[in-house]
C-alpha cells in the first residue's frame, strides 16, 4: 500500500565539515529523499537560524527545520550546548534533533538522549553508508513522522 504522507520538509545540518556537509547533501539526492537542505557550521550560527537572528532573518530563504541534523564536536558552541539550548527554548524544543557525529563516546548517547535528541547516528565511513542512512532517515522522517503544524 503506497504511503499517502510523502511531503517535501527542510532538513537543517549543523556540521563545521564541510566535506560532511556536501557528501549528506549529495546523499540526501542520490537517496532521492524530498527535502529542502539547509546548514549551518556551527552552534551559534544553529541558535541564529533557528531564531531568524541576523543573516537568517528572511524566513523564505531560511525556512524553520522540521529535522535538525547535528554534530557534536564544533567551533564556539559545541552540539551538546546547541542542543541544551534548543530544548530549553519553549519556540523550538518540538525540532526533532538527530545527533549525527563520528563520536562513539558512550559518555555522549547517554547525554544527547538526555537533553531530548531524537536520535545519536555514528556518521558512517563510506558514502554508499551515507547514502543508506539518507535513504533510511528520509522514509522514516519524511514519509512516517507526523509533525505538528509550524507556527508562523
Amino acid at each position: 500500500m503506497p504511503l499517502t504522507n510523502v511531503r517535501s520538509i527542510t532538513i537543517l545540518m549543523a556540521d563545521d565539515d564541510e566535506d560532511d556537509r556536501m557528501m549528506t547533501q549529495d546523499a540526501l539526492a542520490e537517496s532521492r529523499v524530498l527535502n529542502n537542505f539547509q546548514y549551518v557550521s556551527d552552534g551559534v550560527e544553529l541558535l541564529s537560524y533557528l531564531r531568524r537572528e541576523g543573516a537568517y532573518a528572511d524566513a523564505e530563504k531560511y525556512p524553520p527545520p522540521s529535522l535538525i541534523l547535528l554534530d557534536l564536536n564544533m567551533p564556539r558552541k559545541d552540539g551538546r550546548e546547541a542542543l541544551l539550548e534548543i530544548k530549553n527554548d519553549p519556540e523550538l524544543r518540538r525540532i526533532p534533533v538527530v545527533i549525527l557525529t563520528t563520536s562513539k563516546d558512550q559518555e555522549d548517547k547517554i547525554r544527547g538522549y538526555d537533553l531530548g535528541a531524537a536520535s545519536f547516528i555514528s556518521k558512517p565511513v563510506t558514502f554508499d553508508g551515507l547514502v543508506d542512512l539518507m535513504k533510511a532517515l528520509g522514509k522514516y522522517w519524511v514519509e512516517f513522522v507526523e509533525f505538528p503544524a509550524q507556527e508562523k
